[in-house]
């Protein structure tokens, strides 16, 4: 299989070379020249969520030299567990996924280690690699842990200064050897651009082999869509019903990963967006407009994006506007709801949610009485000893930290701050690759 850009199908590329370029060269995100067809049939039960991840990624890696390492490859992704845990209390049947057991405890350690292992197969012997990030929080821990120490690469890391919690700050800024982080005096959208900028810019190419990890890269998005495949089928298969899922979005990489599962045969029903106050996602199916902007700091920090990256992808996927806005719905959620969902749903669920998994559950309690009897998923995306600032303070205790976490946090910081400006980066890119020689 191939796999071409957005803007242009004459723009193609081989999986392994959409891997290593992470962006077209137009500037587009890759996407599959055609979608499979997979059926529940395809997968026994039984199978482990990494012998999962293979069948369902099979027939993208088709004919690439990816597929010689695929089962390889799920193993290192997919060796800790995306259990699926019936929510107690609920009103109906309901279930919490929970993606945050990796090694930096959000649910982007399955798309980055897919990745890192996926980049070592095809490209590590093909000299050095620039993984260039950026992150509004999760993003960047993962990827810094998937390629710490991977002697072909090397990482750099922007995040925007003042913008995620201290926690998430810190797994940021823990690494060394391989990996620099950058403090950015901006937002997200600011990190996200000078990325792209970096892209386009020829002199970079001619000092550097960048690459991203971002979910722009294909191989951060199309592993993702395994542990909704896993969820989706014990559900089936339980109680003969497909699931709605409910999925915490900011840059659309995850909620994208959920409809092409969908795209492709898996068993799911309705999917539900949930963001925070930026509204980008939200004003676009309410009014049909897509009209990008600043993005203001929330409490889910981590999906504080204006201008969601993954748009082009699900514009891709479905091209008739009216389809797109009928074959998903999204829903805003306030600090003050995200507040208010941890402090009762301690108290009624004894669930602790991460500010982000939080909007998935106010989401979930505003479902009209009716259907309530249908199974909803919500997706848990982080564990929320990454934001205990907020949540203890709102439940009266502390929360415990994940062993994975807690030894992180013992790491000393490590990072520089870094203008919002593609001359910056420029010069800390030519500086990093003029070292590294």
């Amino acid at each position: 299989m191939r796999f071409h850009s957005t803007r242009d199908r004459t723009v193609s590329a081989t999986l392994g070379e959409t891997l290593t370029a992470g962006v077209a060269a137009d500037g587009g995100l890759y996407v599959p020249e055609r979608l499979p067809r997979v059926s529940p049939d395809d997968f026994p039960p039984g199978d482990g969520l990494d012998r999962m991840a293979s069948t369902l990624l099979r027939p993208f890696t088709e004919g690439d030299p990816l597929d010689a390492h695929l089962e390889a490859v799920c193993g290192r992704a997919f060796n800790f567990p995306a259990p699926l845990v019936r929510l107690s209390g609920a009103p109906g049947p309901a279930s919490v996924l929970e993606l945050f057991h990796g090694p930096t405890c959000a649910f982007k350690d399955f798309g980055a280690r897919f990745l890192a292992a996926g980049l070592e197969c095809t490209h590590g012997r093909n000299g050095k690699l620039t993984i260039l990030v950026a992150t509004s929080g999760d993003t960047g821990g993962a990827v810094a842990a998937a390629f710490h120490r991977a002697p072909w690469a090397d990482v750099v890391l922007l995040y925007p200064k003042g913008r995620v919690s201290p926690r998430q700050a810190h797994q940021l800024a823990c690494w060394d050897e391989n990996v620099r982080t950058f403090a950015v005096l901006g937002t997200f959208d600011d990190c996200q651009r000078m990325v792209k900028e970096a892209f386009r810019d020829p002199g970079l190419a001619r000092v550097c082999r960048l690459s991203s990890a971002n979910s722009i890269n294909l191989g951060r998005l199309l592993p993702q869509m395994a542990y909704y495949a896993d969820a989706s089928l014990r559900i089936w298969r339980g109680e003969g019903r497909k699931p709605n899922f409910i999925v915490p979005t900011g840059n659309l990489g995850n909620a994208t990963a959920c409809a092409l599962a969908r795209e492709i045969g898996l068993p799911i029903g309705d999917i539900v967006l949930a963001t925070n106050e930026n509204r980008t996602i939200v004003d676009y199916f309410e009014r049909g407009v897509w009209e990008p902007r600043d993005a203001i700091a929330t409490l889910s920090s981590a999906m504080d994006v204006g201008n969601p990256s993954n748009f082009e992808r699900l514009r891709w996927l479905f091209p008739d506007a009216q389809r797109l806005r009928s074959r998903l719905t999204a829903q805003a959620v306030s600090d003050r709801q995200v507040r208010e969902t941890i402090r009762s749903d301690e108290a009624r669920l004894h669930r602790v949610w991460c500010p982000h998994s939080a909007t998935a559950a106010c989401v979930y309690w505003r479902l009209p009485e009716k259907r309530r009897d249908e199974h909803w998923v919500l997706v848990a995306t982080a564990h929320p000893a990454k934001f205990s600032e907020v949540i203890e303070p709102l439940i009266g205790r502390t929360v415990p930290v994940p062993p994975a976490l807690a030894a992180l946090l013992q790491l000393p910081r490590r990072e520089q701050d870094l203008p919002p400006r593609l001359d910056a980066l420029r010069e800390e890119l030519r500086g990093s690759s003029a070292g590294s020689r």
